[in-house]
């Protein structure tokens, strides 16, 4: 199990959080998602063999925000 943090921009909202933590959550591999929306991160705990770091960026990317 890998834990990674993301810096994410454009969060401002509990729409933002639910957004983010509904599409990573169907993610195959991902086991947890905290979204720190004051410190504009997204901690993601994942299976490293199912699914890679890239995808959960172009997961967080595709919902409408930034990862820097």
């Amino acid at each position: 199990m890998t834990t990674v943090t993301l810096n994410v921009k454009g969060m401002s909202c509990n729409h933002c959080v639910n957004s983010i933590e509904g599409a990573l959550g169907k993610v195959n591999g991902v086991s947890a998602v905290k979204v720190d929306l004051a410190g504009n991160k997204v901690t993601v705990s994942y299976d490293e063999t199912a699914v890679k770091e890239a995808s959960l960026k172009t997961t967080i990317e595709d919902q409408g925000y930034d990862v820097v």
